[in-house]
C-alpha cells in the first residue's frame, strides 16, 4: 500500500481527492494513514490479510453502544488486494508521545477517565468463552510461552531461562489466577492507543481485539512500557490508587509487569511487515536491567 492507492480508495469513498495523506509511523501489522479533506479527517487502515478487521469490526460496533470514546466505522470493504477500513479520527497524540508534557494533576485525571473507561467495557457481555477458560492458561502461560519462543528464535539476545523462572513462579499464584474471571478490558492501552490532547483523553483506538480476564495486565504491561522509555511512572501509580488494588493484587501486578518485561525482550528483533524492532547491546542492557528492577520489586511481596 502506497500514499496513490490511499488517494485512489479515498476518492472512490468520497469522491474528493486527498488534501493530503500521512503514513502513521506506529502500528504492526496494518498500514495506517491521517488523510485530510476540505473538511474533515479520517484515518484508513490497511491489511493484506482476509477478514484483517473482522474482529475490529466487531468490537467497535459493540463499544459504540457504551460510553466511551472509540472511533466510529465511516467505511469499510476492499480495495485491489486490501482490506481496509476508514474511521473518524481523534485529534491528539499517544500518550507516550506527550507524556513528559503532562502535569501530575493531568495524569491523575487521565487515569481516573481510563479506569472509568474500563470500568464500562467490563460490563459487557462476552460471547463464546470456553468452559474450560482459565486465565493462567490462555494469558499467563500463552504470553511467557510466546515470549520464550521468540528470544530463542531471534538469536538469544535475552536469556530463555528468564521466561523459566516465571513460569515457575506463576505456581505460586495459581490460586490467585484461578480467582480471575472472563471478563472484558482494553488490554492494549499503554504508552499507545491512548490519545492525549490538551491534557486530556480524546480517544482510544486499534481496538483489535479485546482483553478477557484481569485488568491489571493493562496497568503492568504501561508500567514496563514507561520503564522502557526512562519515563517516571507516576501514572500508574495514580491506575492503581483509582482501582483501589489490594496486596494480593499488587503482587500479581508486580509479576504481570515481569511478564511483560520477557515479551518485549522477545519482541526485539522480530520483524513486523516492512518494519523491524530495534535491538542493540544498549537496549539489551537496559532491558535486562529493567528485569532485575522488577523482580526486587516482586520479591517483596511474597
Amino acid at each position: 500500500m502506497n500514499e496513490e492507492k490511499i488517494a485512489k480508495l479515498c476518492i472512490d469513498c468520497f469522491e474528493e481527492k486527498p488534501k493530503s495523506i500521512a503514513r502513521c509511523a506506529v502500528g504492526q501489522g496494518n498500514y495506517v494513514y491521517i488523510v485530510e479533506f476540505t473538511k474533515q479527517k479520517v484515518v484508513v487502515r490497511c491489511s493484506e490479510k482476509v477478514s484483517a478487521y473482522k474482529d475490529t469490526i466487531y468490537w467497535l460496533e459493540r463499544l459504540a453502544t457504551i460510553d466511551i470514546p472509540v472511533p466510529r466505522i465511516l467505511r469499510k470493504g476492499t480495495f485491489e488486494e486490501f482490506e481496509y477500513l476508514i474511521l473518524t479520527y481523534f485529534e491528539g497524540q499517544d500518550i507516550g508521545i506527550v507524556y513528559n508534557d503532562l502535569t501530575a494533576t493531568q495524569k491523575r485525571e487521565i487515569a481516573r477517565v481510563v479506569v472509568d473507561i474500563q470500568n464500562k467495557v467490563s460490563v459487557l457481555q462476552l460471547e463464546d468463552i470456553p468452559a474450560d477458560w482459565t486465565w493462567k492458561a490462555s494469558f499467563v502461560e500463552n504470553i511467557l510461552l510466546r515470549a520464550k519462543e521468540r528470544i530463542l528464535a531471534n538469536g538469544c539476545y535475552f536469556e530463555p531461562e528468564k521466561v523459566e523462572i516465571l513460569l515457575k513462579e506463576a505456581e505460586s499464584l495459581e490460586d490467585y489466577f484461578d480467582r480471575v474471571k472472563p471478563i472484558a478490558y482494553l488490554d492494549d492501552i499503554s504508552t499507545k492507543n491512548l490519545l492525549i490532547h490538551e491534557g486530556q483523553v480524546t480517544g482510544v483506538i486499534d481496538i483489535d481485539w479485546m482483553g478477557v480476564g484481569d485488568k491489571l495486565t493493562y496497568v503492568a504491561m504501561t508500567y514496563m512500557a514507561l520503564l522502557n522509555m526512562g519515563y517516571d511512572t507516576d501514572y500508574v501509580t495514580y491506575l492503581l490508587e483509582e482501582m483501589k488494588v489490594n496486596l494480593e493484587e499488587k503482587k500479581a501486578f508486580a509479576f504481570y509487569s515481569l511478564v511483560f518485561c520477557v515479551d518485549f525482550m522477545g519482541e526485539r528483533g522480530m520483524c513486523f511487515m516492512d518494519k523491524q524492532v530495534p535491538v542493540s547491546p544498549e537496549i539489551v542492557a537496559q532491558m535486562n536491567g529493567i528485569y532485575e528492577k522488577l523482580w526486587k520489586e516482586y520479591v517483596n511481596w511474597l
